[in-house]
């Protein structure tokens, strides 16, 4: 892979290169460089880590690119889109959007929104709504238990398809609030790795747009006019703490500009002897050099 984004034409605007996905694109230069930024840390995630490796047979991966029709799935297809058609991904993509039986839900925006981009897809219907709406009180947040019923699905459907990977639209910033809500209320250090393999040892879990900022994101999905579905499941209950999170994280950026890029490099730039985990760090085999 390359070490960046290859554009044909500097002078090109966005509308020029997919067609599909940037049938709505400015064609500003702050667009251009938005746009550019992206693709550049989204390739360098999917170099990185590893995530376009190809099959031991030499074939290329396939991965189930997930859309929940939020901001990031979206802007997670038109980055790895944009990759492809350039020839610096290798990886044969399918868009899957999965129906968890929302009220009001409307049915009709995904299909339309891929089929207008040509992409191969599926839509998945599994009403996970009744479930979790059933088995936990209106007190108590969603997000754990969907999100358990939504990934067992997702394998499911990738490994019907025949993929080798389940790829999502985490950023930088939900790594940072997971980080923070497991050091505030899990009592573990640990945040959202850019690449593992599943319990069952079958399946990568990719998150290329790791390494993106998510304001960067919001205003690339304002910019390219996508269709957003608002979450009216979790997204309509107060007090979540992953948002008590955010906010927090917000005002640290707003007194200090630049707080959120430096806490992030500090995911990738571990020291365990000098954290106090006997676990990863021997300390108890300690010698000092008594000559």
């Amino acid at each position: 892979m390359a070490d960046g984004p290859v554009f044909e034409d500097e002078k090109d605007s966005g509308a020029g290169m997919l067609p599909g996905a940037y049938a709505h694109a400015p064609a500003s230069v702050a667009f251009k460089k938005l746009r550019k930024r992206l693709l550049r840390q989204t390739q360098e995630a999917i170099r990185r880590f590893g995530m376009d490796a190809a099959r031991s047979d030499g074939a290329p991966q396939k991965w189930l690119v997930c859309l929940s029709g939020g901001k990031d799935s979206y802007t997670l297809l038109a980055a790895l889109l944009d990759l492809k058609w350039q020839g610096a991904l290798k990886a044969d993509l399918i868009a899957c959007n999965l129906d968890q039986g929302q009220p009001g839900f409307p049915k009709h925006v995904l299909p339309d929104y891929l089929k207008g981009l040509g992409v191969d897809y599926r839509i998945v219907t599994e009403d996970t709504y009744s479930i979790v709406t059933d088995k936990l009180p209106e007190t108590k947040t969603y997000c754990s238990l969907c999100s358990r019923l939504r990934r067992g699905i997702l394998y499911r459907v990738a490994r019907e398809e025949s993929c080798d990977a389940i790829v999502l639209g985490h950023h930088r910033d939900d790594a940072l609030e997971t980080f923070m809500m497991n050091l505030f209320h899990g009592g573990r250090m640990a945040a959202m790795p850019p690449r593992l393999i599943n319990d069952e040892g079958d399946l990568y879990v990719l998150r290329p747009l790791i390494l993106c900022a998510e304001n960067d994101i919001a205003k690339f999905a304002a910019a390219m006019q996508f269709p957003i579905i608002p979450c009216n499941l979790c997204g309509s209950q107060e007090g979540l703490q992953r948002e008590a999170m955010k906010q927090m994280l917000d005002e640290w950026e707003r007194r200090r500009p630049g707080r959120r890029e430096v806490m992030f490099r500090a995911l990738q730039n571990v020291r365990l002897s000098h954290l106090a985990d006997e676990k990863v760090w021997d300390f108890a085999g300690l010698e000092r050099n008594e000559e």
